[in-house]
């Protein structure tokens, strides 16, 4: 029976010990704290605890001939003198043409039967995703435009940050709810997460994988989601089929005789949850106390059967999808049972500004305070100001800049100044002997300045 080592580290040292053990016969079992090999090499913006840590500009003061393994020369396009990025790269390179990341003890399988789009908190301009992607309008073009097209922008829109098919995440539902990770994509990039087809087959140290490669783990994580059961209720109350449940917008049950039980919670928006039950408990009291009223069996039924066949047709067919729905849709169908919500044309003519911002800005809860039952004062100024409050936090070092206006009315003055300079410039070459500019041949040159005046404000 061959030896075990332990070895401590996957730094420059423990990945030839790994390889060395491998040559010996022995098994080596090598346990690396960090997320990723290189020791001292692999260098991080913050100092990790118990990690020692190069700093940022350091080169090697070693050759790249003198300082290789003995068996694995740099590559030839590596300069003499190394960054400790390329030493890094060098290691990763040293690893996966020997076969050394299976001895590492870090190293994480994500096995995926149907995929997931993957999306980053940070949108475009550094704000948080979902104040720029969950907004009236952009639900608005997605209800007018056709199924798979609307489908094919939204799969465009995921894959902005990276391909999904070629880290093997792509989704098998083009619309499947999304996880929000900023981590995973750098750490499959790294391979320290290898992403798996589903899980046929367990023996007692490995598991068998639907494309027949077998990995040996230590531990294994179910992520398969919840299964919904009320054991308190009588199956005629509420019935639940694979977590499909007939309720009226997911609050009511429909063949009650009386309205007097109501499911919060039981639904998966594609946005928040908090404003999203707080809706839900809003609706479920007003019912109850009187103050707002059911439609008949018949048209609760139909509006299940109708909900469901859209719903199916987005998020497909799986036991998880079942209780998704698009939240601006949801909150909008809720907010209307109870009269609140935003009246667009009411607001557009009566208060432009606010109204740019209920239909073109993030669709936050303070839009289903702006009228009607508890409607909150503060609802307006809280919309208004609620890039204020994003941005805040982040601006911890305050840089003593122009305000955006000024830059824009100098702007403005200079390129004016410019064209008038060269219309000036002009005249008095017209007005020359020959009306003939000595200095340019045609309009190319004015179309130069012209252009420079545009891009290169003072």
């Amino acid at each position: 029976m061959s030896k075990r080592v332990a070895i401590i580290g996957a730094g420059c040292s423990g990945l030839s010990a790994i390889k060395c053990c491998v040559e010996e016969g022995l098994k080596p079992t090598c346990f690396e704290q960090s997320d990723g090999i290189g020791g001292l090499w692999r260098f991080t913006e913050t100092v990790e605890e118990d990690r020692a840590s190069i700093y940022k500009s350091v080169f090697t003061n070693t050759s790249k001939e003198m300082m290789c393994y003995s068996d694995f020369p740099m590559p030839e396009d590596f300069p003499v003198y190394l960054h400790h990025s390329k030493i890094l790269e060098y290691l990763h390179l040293y690893a996966e043409h020997f076969n050394l990341l299976q001895y590492i003890q870090f190293q994480v399988y994500l096995s995926t039967r149907h995929g997931s789009w993957v999306v980053s908190r940070i949108s475009r301009g550094g704000f948080p995703i979902d104040m720029t992607m969950s907004r009236r309008y952009t639900m608005w073009i997605k209800n007018l435009l056709p199924r798979m097209l609307a489908a094919k922008i939204n799969e465009k829109i995921m894959s902005s940050w990276f391909h999904h098919s070629n880290f093997g995440l792509e989704p098998k539902f083009r619309l499947k709810h999304p996880i929000v990770n900023d981590y995973l994509p750098s750490q499959i990039l790294q391979g320290s997460i290898v992403v798996k087809p589903k899980i046929t087959s367990f023996s007692d140290t490995s598991v068998i994988f639907e494309d027949g490669s077998v990995a040996d783990v230590d531990e294994i994580i179910f992520a398969t989601g919840y299964s919904t059961m009320y054991p308190f209720l009588d199956d005629d109350i509420i019935k639940l089929n694979n977590n499909d449940v007939s309720l009226y917008k997911y609050v009511f049950p429909i063949y009650l005789e009386k309205p007097t039980l109501a499911f919060l919670g039981l639904v998966q928006p594609l946005g928040p949850i908090m404003p999203t039950v707080e809706l839900q408990a809003r609706w479920a009291t007003r019912v109850f106390s009187g103050a707002a009223q059911l439609p008949s069996v018949k048209k609760m039924e139909n509006y299940c059967l109708k909900s469901k066949d859209i719903k199916n047709k987005w998020f497909g067919l799986g036991r998880t999808q079942v209780l998704q729905t698009h939240y601006i849709d949801y909150i909008n169908d809720v907010s209307k049972e109870i009269g609140v919500h935003p009246n667009m044309i009411f607001i557009f003519l009566t208060d432009p500004r606010l109204a740019w911002q209920v239909f073109f800005g993030p669709c936050t809860p303070y839009q289903l305070r702006l009228n009607g039952p508890g409607k909150w004062s503060g609802a307006r100024k809280a919309i208004l100001t609620q890039w204020e409050r994003t941005i805040k936090p982040t601006r911890t070092r305050v840089l003593h800049e122009c305000p955006e206006s000024w830059i824009n009315i100098r702007s403005v003055l200079v390129i004016g100044s410019l064209l008038a300079a060269i219309w000036l410039l002009r005249a008095r070459c017209n007005a020359g002997p020959s009306g003939h500019c000595p200095w340019t041949t045609n309009g190319a040159s004015w179309t130069k300045i012209f252009s420079m005046a545009r891009t290169n404000p003072m």
